[in-house]
């Protein structure tokens, strides 16, 4: 068969969150994808955008990692935008980006965080659960997205004059986030910009079939390739089967690992909080200081102690139209539910993130809350640790991975969904080299 004849596909991506959803858009955009032989169907639990790529941070920086995607994924962003009314339709655009330290109730602080030995970079698995001490407080686990290298450019410094929803006197050091020359960092509204891609990617020929909980993934008689895809109606209760089917993307974030356990992509819960508040345009790391002796006032109410000893971290960014976004410190406490629907948000969690950055903000303290949330972030193991994302081809013929993004999903995203359309229709990732992320290096 001559090879430069196009053939037919039928291409079906499971899960839909930003890379499902990035992969179906640029699957449809790609020079060899022809409607009338080639099928792309879309397969999401829930709906688009339920899990983490609706309750993200939505920054994008020069800064993140890994270094082979972000750089692609970052310009892509500003091209999607640009093309389709990005700033209007999903609130893109570009802002500060800071690191800070601050002390509550003392002297400020002076070189604090560079003394700090908590990394936040590929966070250990917790067996059991939360490690207690015996006083019942545990140290501030960070969200893997500084390190030790952005922190030590952290110096004794005057706030920018419109960062003006920090309170300046408890600030001790300033420093704009990121190395230099990888200081730019922008922004997306998470939800907005899933459920966009999703449209468009429908618009361009994808099917998109919602309340659809992937159960199987059909493999042919010497299981070598894959052949089917079986999927539970969650209206009906009916069992569905996908025949015919020539490629798989399992793109299902911290569900990856169940439909296919030896990627070892698993998740880590995340809360985060919404405020009503209009802001200037900044996002902010914190490392609070704060007195033994001060407690978040819904726990004082209750008669408890506070949960963290020493600093904690939380994350501030402020978006257009009205919104904060702030998240909190991970945790291992609950098992990853079946869809993304039966998440538990712990409540008293949210308490705590906003009675922290109510210590620094007094705008932020006073402002209403929006939602209080908590999603899982997929991270990809190995031995223990976090590793990077997967993106790209298995031992199984035409069975592809794009998962364990942790943190960065919304940052990357584009960057995956373009380049599995490359390795899906062209045999190879032409837009950047991603050897490193080859599933196929860990047997996957």
């Amino acid at each position: 068969m001559d090879s430069r004849i196009p053939q037919p596909r039928h291409i079906v991506i499971i899960g839909g969150g930003v890379i499902g959803t990035t992969t179906a858009y640029y699957l449809t955009r790609h020079p060899s994808y022809l409607t009338s032989i080639h099928h792309i169907t879309l397969l999401e639990a829930t709906s688009i955008a339920a899990a983490a790529s609706g309750k993200a941070g939505g920054l994008l920086g020069k800064w993140a990692y890994p270094t082979c995607l972000v750089p692609l994924s970052y310009r892509l962003h500003a091209e999607l935008a640009a093309e389709h009314n990005g700033a209007e339709r999903w609130g893109y655009r570009r802002l500060e980006c800071g690191q800070l330290t601050a002390s509550v109730g003392k002297k400020k602080p002076s070189g604090s965080a560079k003394t700090r030995k908590r990394s936040s970079v590929g966070i250990a698995k917790q067996e059991g659960g939360q490690d207690d001490s015996a006083d019942g407080q545990t140290e501030w686990q960070k969200l893997p997205k500084q390190d030790e290298k952005a922190s030590a450019l952290l110096h004794e410094s005057v706030l920018p004059a419109d960062l003006d929803w920090i309170d300046a006197s408890l600030v001790g050091e300033y420093a704009e986030m990121g190395l230099p020359g990888f200081t730019e960092t922008a922004q997306v509204h998470p939800y907005k910009f899933t459920t966009s891609i999703a449209t468009l990617a429908r618009e361009g020929g994808a099917e998109i079939r919602v309340n659809s909980k992937v159960t199987r993934i059909g493999l042919n008689k010497s299981e070598a390739a894959v052949s089917s895809v079986e999927y539970v109606d969650r209206v009906t209760g009916e069992t569905q089967t996908i025949e015919g089917v020539t490629d798989v993307v399992i793109a299902a974030g911290p569900w990856t690992g169940r439909l296919w356990p030896r990627s070892k992509v698993e998740g880590l819960r995340a809360h985060s909080v919404v405020f009503a508040a209009d802001v200037s345009p900044y996002a902010v790391f914190t490392d609070i200081s704060l007195p033994h002796d001060w407690v978040p006032a819904h726990r004082a109410a209750r008669g408890e102690k506070r949960k963290h000893r020493g600093n904690v971290d939380p994350e501030i960014y402020a978006r257009p139209e009205g919104e904060v976004y702030a998240c909190g410190e991970p945790d291992s406490i609950i098992p990853l539910p079946e869809t993304a629907d039966q998440v538990e948000c712990d409540e008293s969690q949210c308490d705590d993130l906003i009675s922290y950055i109510g210590t620094v903000s007094p705008v932020l303290g006073k402002a209403p809350v929006a939602a209080k949330q908590a999603c899982y972030l997929p991270r990809h193991m190995r031995f223990g640790k976090e590793s990077a994302p997967l993106i790209g081809g298995t031992s199984v013929s035409r069975l592809w991975i794009a998962s364990g993004h942790t943190c960065w999903g919304i940052q990357n995203g584009p960057a995956t969904g373009k380049l599995m359309s490359e390795l899906i229709f062209d045999g190879e990732a032409k837009s950047a080299d991603i050897a490193e992320l080859d599933p196929r290096k860990f047997k996957v």
